[in-house]
This record gives structure tokens, sequence and C-alpha cells, in this order.
């Protein structure tokens, strides 16, 4: 294992891991050495036997169980004791159930993902509305509205949502030093924030990622092939689009729709993620389509950067993720959409058959006089192997999210439930930036409209480049 750097942190409990796919696999090895942990403090609960290796490499227990509604207490309740930390990495293992068992332990909580038991995201008989993101969300904020304190649980902390919430706020400090504007102080609360981007005019902020990592066998027929959980992107990806909903647009999608309550923050499209394509930009690949997937930080960056007066909203920037996954992902969601959203019975995780590429996951604001500005990690496959085993560069990104989110939450044992806004983003990106390959911020003149082709007549908004109506690919 080569990190870097030594523990940033003590767990003085014990680490129970719930889910051992992908993300579990290249987490575990880079926790134990961060955090100060002996395989025996160490548990690993998942539906069957661990076949990786990876585990018994470790020196790890595996205990072989699949959670239910009707088990988890039992299972996992035993395991649990004040001052341990629930490591939540599975699907379709309810979140808010562990959040409130972990509450009633005494123990620390984190997931990356706010999952649902079972039938949520695909039950035909539900409205769309209620298997969205923003439903998921508002459960988890009505749970924590009397728990603003107790055992600290810090939902939808990975790469992303998690990582970009901290990207966001550094992005916002590096336009305003560029613009010759930095504030007197830190923002210290959301108003702050909000204040800052408004008088940025960031109009849009992209989570614009592009994947090229390639292994030595391509896609075959009949199978679907990504470089992380097959499983969790097909769930999402067949939830529909969801995204934060900003002031300065004019243009209604013809299939959106708002939720009706909360915060009112974001809008869903009546169409899969995956069914949706919008215009994005990363520096090193330029322009390019990538997928309305929903994720829960489209949500909550928006919702953290709303400013109201009078009860009013007076300025939210639309927020949004624009996924370009490796390629042979991209021809299996063709595939998976010609099958009428039937998944392919052959699913594959590569990690260690990948022979190039990267991922440049970061944040792309957009708006202010000065240009595009993009903020994130370029990490290439070598740089991931070199700096921890059982990781392709997508997993290695999610670890240091998880890693950032864990060293907060036990210098801030007692925070109760809190989202990857309301972190210190200086402490989770210094704790993740070793893992995360070159960090770069890049300004660009690129817009939705640059460079269009004037080959088809398209509804655009000249006026506003920044416009969803300029964005999304029609």
């Amino acid at each position: 294992m080569k990190t870097g750097r030594n523990a940033i942190a003590r767990l003085r409990g014990k680490l129970v891991m719930v889910g051992f796919g992908s993300i579990g696999q290249a987490c575990l090895g880079v926790l134990m050495e961060r955090l100060g942990l002996r395989p025996d403090r160490v548990c690993i609960v998942k539906p069957s036997a661990d076949h990786s290796g990876v585990a018994q490499e470790l020196g790890v227990k595996v205990l072989a169980h699949r959670l239910d509604e009707g088990n988890y207490e039992t299972v996992l309740g035993p395991l649990l004791d004040e001052g341990d930390f629930l490591l939540n990495l599975s699907v379709d293992v309810s979140s808010l159930a562990l959040i409130r068992l972990c509450r009633e332990r005494g123990a620390l909580y984190l997931d990356t993902c706010n999952e649902p038991w079972p039938g949520r995201y695909d039950d035909p008989s539900l409205p769309l509305s209620r298997r969205s993101n923003y439903s998921l969300r508002e459960e988890v904020l009505a749970y924590r509205l009397d728990k603003r304190q107790g055992p600290t649980a810090v939902i939808t902390q990975g790469a992303n949502p998690g990582l970009v919430s901290a990207l966001v706020k550094q992005a916002l400090l590096d336009v305003a030093q560029a613009n010759d504007k930095p504030p007197d102080t830190l923002p210290s609360c959301f108003e702050e924030w909000a204040a800052l981007a408004q008088a940025l005019d960031i109009r849009t902020i992209h989570i614009a990622e592009r994947d090229t990592q390639a292994a030595r066998e391509r896609k075959q027929r009949g199978e679907f092939v990504n470089t992380w959980s097959v499983d969790g992107f097909i769930d999402e990806g067949l939830q529909p689009a969801e995204l934060g909903w900003g002031t300065h647009e004019r243009h209604w999608p013809p299939d959106a729709h708002r939720h009706g309550h909360g915060s009112d923050a974001a809008i869903y499209l009546a169409r899969p993620g995956i069914a949706t394509r919008v215009r994005s930009w990363t520096p090193l690949e330029g322009p390019y389509h990538g997928f309305l997937v929903t994720h829960a930080e489209s949500i909550s960056i928006a919702d953290h950067l709303t400013l109201r007066k009078d009860g009013k909203v007076v300025y939210r920037p639309t927020v949004h993720y624009a996924y370009h996954p490796c390629d042979d992902a991209v021809l299996s969601l063709h595939e998976l959409a010609g099958h009428h959203w039937h998944a392919q019975r052959r699913h594959r995780l590569v990690r260690d058959d990948i022979e190039t590429g990267m991922d440049e996951l970061g944040v792309l604001l957009g708006g202010n006089s000065r240009g595009a500005y993009w903020l994130g990690s370029r990490l290439r496959i070598d740089e991931a192997r070199q700096l921890a085993p059982f990781n392709s560069a997508t997993s290695l990104q999610v670890v240091a999210g998880i890693l950032g989110g864990m060293a907060w939450a036990l210098q801030n044992p007692d925070a109760g439930v809190v989202e990857p806004d309301d972190l210190d983003h200086r402490l989770v990106l210094s704790v993740a930036a070793p893992l995360l390959g070159e960090v770069a911020g890049v300004f660009g003149d690129w817009t939705p409209l640059k460079d269009r082709s004037p080959l088809f007549d398209e509804p655009i908004d000249e006026e506003d480049p920044w416009q969803f109506l300029n964005v999304r690919v029609h």
C-alpha cells in the first residue's frame, strides 16, 4: 500500500463495512492503513461469501448475510458498540434504517449513496417523484430536523456525491481570486457561500466527468461493462433525470416536473437519466455529450447555494451531473436502451484488466465573465495502482472522498446527520488530495453555444449561453 501518508485519524472502535463490491474492495486496505486499524477490528457484512480474495489477503473477517427489513437490526446490532463506525457501501439496504440503528447504538455512519430498500427504484406503480433522489433526500432531512447533535452520520459522501461539494467551494474561492474579488473571510454558512456564487454570476455547475479507461477485452454482446458497480449504475441510471433548477432559467423543459414539497431546489424529467444527454466540457476531453444521471449532489449543492429574501428565492444555480462513462459502458447503455431498459444477463466489472486511460472528474462553473472554470482530479490508471491496490482510477476517487468524510466525522463525532455540503471542504480536500492524482483548476472559453454547427436549426437562447435549453441535447 502506497498512500503517501501515515494515519490521518484514529478510529478507536471497530469498522463495520456493509457491502463489499468494487468500492469496498478498493477502500479496505486504504482505510486500515490511514485509520490505524488492525484486521481484528474490521468486519465485513455482505450477501454472500467473498470470492475476490481481498478480505482474505488483508486478514479481515467476512460475515455472509443478506440484509433486509426484517433482519438488519438482528444481524448488525450485536456488531455495533458506541464509538464504532459503520461504512455503508451496499446496494438495496436502506440508508435511513442504518442511520437510525447507528444512532441507537452510538456508532458513527457514512455512506456514498442514499439507498432505499429494494423496489423503490423499479416499481412502476410508484410515481416518478417517489423514485427520485429528491424524495429520498427529503426523508433523511425530515428525520434530522431534531437531530442536529448525536452520533455523526455523513450521507452521500463518496466522489460524487461527496468530494465534488468540497470542490465547488474551492472552485468558488478560485474564481473569486481570479477576479480579484476574494472574500474578506472564508464563508461560514450556506448563505455566505450562496452570496459569493451570486456575486460571481455563477449560473450553472456541472459535475463534469469523462472516464477514458479501457480494458484488454472489449465489451461483448449481451454484457454490461463498467469501471465501477454495474448494478449501482443501472439503478441510478433508470431513476428519473434530476437537476437543481436555477433562477436564471427562462425556458421550462416540456417533460419537467416539480415535487411540490420540501426545498423545491430541484426538478425531475419524465425520462431516465441514461436516456438524457447534456453538453459539457472538461479540459482534457474538451466538449462532450454526457448523461444526465440523477445524483444527490445535483440537489444538495443547488439547495445549499440558494439565497432567499422575504421568503422568495432570489438566487440559485442550475446544477447537474454530466457523465461520460468509459466507452464500453456507453456501448452497454445503448444495448440496454435497445432492450427497453431490461438489464443484460452478464455484468463485467473491469479493474485489473484495464490497460489505459484515466478518470477526469471535477466541477465546471459557468457564467462568470472570466470564463468557465473546471476544478477536479485527473487520475490515471497507472497512478491509481501505484497509490493503492485493488483500484481503478474511478474507484480510488470514491475512496478519497470516503476517507475525507470519515476523517471529518472522527474529528466531529457529535454532529448528527450531515451532508457533504456541511463538511469543512479544506479538511476533506487535504485528506483526499494524495489519492487524486493531478488536481487541476483550468479556465476555458467553452460555453454550450461555442462552435455549434449551423447545419440544423436548434432551439437555443443566445442571450444566455448557460440556459439549460442550450445544455440539453435535443
